[in-house]
């Protein structure tokens, strides 16, 4: 071989492939505990693109970052280490009652190497993207928030109007100015009608747990930007379907390489995982992100 076209070979070889995005779910579930503040710190520290995390509101209207509209015994304790009683609703208590349990002192018995961390309160939205505003890591500089709306329509007790929500959420972003580094995404589309109509420019992403007849035509109604589908549902078909209308395709939550490789094979834009490091890691070994 021509030693011209050998080291245009060589230069190809160790260019980077297209950048799939990693995003830490909850933060880092699998070594942090989830959706607290050492996640994303952590999530930082190992160079996620996006956050991933989950906000609920309590009594008072304040946003706070937590998967269950109830305290999960599982993860918390109650003051005194006293145990969290059953179907305790974070909307029955006030910001102040709700940070006196601790969330993080439990260790998540799905993840054997996530590492406890007493004393740890369930963060407000607004005490996230100040950790990530003070952050040193090199990552917070670029680093993008994706924030599910938690709804439940059969339950609106345990939850503001979305309406509200998105009133309250989309307020502080906007007041933060941070929207332009926000995806907000739900299970309830209500949720992103109402953003929406609030922040026209918002980018928006439909979480499906399963098979939907028709993503595309869904999407395009809804707005929505990116579609995050279970990443075992998500086809090849589907993924240049959604692409060829401009539509990003974001699975979640893959934690292994063979989940990792089929989802890197079928084309997908970003991937969200509990596992941000190791992710990161296996993406360089395939040349598709850089060691930098």
């Amino acid at each position: 071989m021509p030693a011209a076209l050998l080291a245009m070979a060589l230069l190809t070889a160790a260019r980077p492939g297209p950048r799939i995005e990693v995003q830490g779910h909850r933060g880092a579930r699998a070594l942090r505990p989830e959706n607290t503040l050492p996640a994303f710190e952590y999530a930082l520290s190992v160079g996620a693109d996006m956050l991933e995390l989950d906000v609920v509101v309590t009594k008072d209207d304040q946003v706070v970052v937590m998967h269950d509209p109830y305290l999960n015994p599982v993860l918390c304790t109650g003051p005194d280490g006293a145990p969290v009683p059953e179907g305790l609703a974070v909307r029955s208590l006030t910001l102040e009652a709700l940070q006196r349990y601790d969330c993080g002192a439990l260790k998540n018995p799905r993840f054997p190497r996530q590492v406890p961390v007493p004393g740890t309160r369930v963060p407000t939205l607004e005490a996230v993207l100040d950790l990530v505003k003070a952050s040193p890591h090199p990552a917070a500089k670029k680093v993008g928030f994706n924030i599910e709306l938690k709804l439940e329509p059969a339950h609106p007790e345990l939850f503001p109007t979305p309406e509200r929500f998105a009133e309250l959420v989309v307020g502080l972003l906007g007041r933060r100015g941070v929207l332009n580094r926000v995806v907000i995404q739900s299970f309830d589309y209500r949720a992103l009608v109402a953003v929406k109509a609030l922040a026209p420019k918002a980018r928006l992403a439909m979480l499906i747990s399963d098979t939907f007849p028709n993503p595309v035509a869904i999407a395009k109604d809804l707005g929505a930007a990116i579609i995050s589908p279970h990443h075992e549902w998500i086809t090849k078909e589907a993924v240049r379907a959604l692409h060829a209308e401009g539509v990003r395709v974001v699975p979640w939550t893959a934690n292994d390489e063979a989940a990792w490789a089929r989802l890197v094979d079928l084309g997908v834009d970003g991937i969200i995982t509990d596992d941000p490091a190791a992710l990161i890691a296996y993406l360089q070994g395939r040349k598709l992100r850089s060691t930098q």
